[in-house]
């Protein structure tokens, strides 16, 4: 990336100008929301704006494959997105949880960033807009309120997969392991806060490991509902402001 870290350029909205750090990505709404959410330290998870990155190189795949962006844009906002996805650009993401509803800010935010990363692999200036647009060409077809939930959806159901099911296979064969390790250990069982019954402490790790393969079954079975997603449905659900194939490609 070009420019001094101390340098600043002149990013634009609605609402005017505004100086963002020439070393950063992102644009005007990010660095308001920046400036004006100073509340806690909880920023976005990561696993949140990896999902988000996800949406947007969908989307502009699909817009390209049912006519809606044209080709080297839409190859640089995949290859943009691609950066986000394998961390390259975490530092490009300021942002807190505490931000107005349905995550516009967040949205925003990762319009911001892969649309000047995208401009500037097609030769074009941070803050430009050109020839990579943040709303129309990123966003395009999309809303916070699709976006952000079916981004919600992503990030749950990869967490499951790749991170919470595989630790909790872990713990289950290393209670397994537990439990036939220590079948011949004779112990006093407990109910009422009183001794009961005896039973082995193999028994007992038997319980536990018995509890965790339940609990793994029971998360496998919240991924259907989790693989139902938003997009395509943009502001309201309706799918106004987007095409019909979108939502079908």
């Amino acid at each position: 990336m070009s420019g001094s870290p101390t340098s600043a350029r002149t990013e634009t909205d609605s609402l005017g100008p505004v100086e963002v750090a020439n070393d950063r990505y992102w644009g005007a709404q990010t660095e308001r929301s920046r400036r004006n959410f100073k509340i806690g330290d909880e920023m976005m998870p990561k696993p949140m704006i990896r999902a988000i990155a996800l949406v947007k190189k969908a989307a502009a795949l699909t817009n390209r494959e049912i006519g809606l962006l044209e080709e080297r844009l839409a190859k640089a906002i995949a290859a943009a997105a691609d950066e986000v996805i394998e961390g390259k650009l975490d530092g490009h993401f300021p942002l807190v949880v505490w931000q107005t509803g349905s995550g516009t800010q967040s949205n925003m935010n990762l319009n911001e960033v892969i649309a000047n990363r995208a401009s500037e692999m097609l030769g074009g200036s941070l803050g430009s807009k050109r020839p990579v647009h943040p709303n129309d060409h990123v966003n395009l077809g999309q809303s916070s309120n699709d976006v952000f939930p079916t981004a919600m959806h992503v990030a749950a159901a990869e967490e499951i997969a790749y991170r919470l099911n595989p630790a909790l296979s872990r713990l289950y064969q290393a209670l397994k392991g537990k439990a036939e390790s220590f079948q011949d250990i004779l112990k006093i069982g407990r109910t009422h806060l009183q001794d009961a019954t005896p039973l082995t402490l193999g028994q007992e790790f038997g319980g536990y490991a018995a509890q965790v393969d339940h609990g793994i079954e029971r998360i496998k079975l919240t991924l259907h509902g989790l693989y139902a997603l938003a997009q395509g449905g943009t502001a309201v659900g309706t799918g106004l402001n987007t095409s019909a194939l979108f939502a079908e490609a």
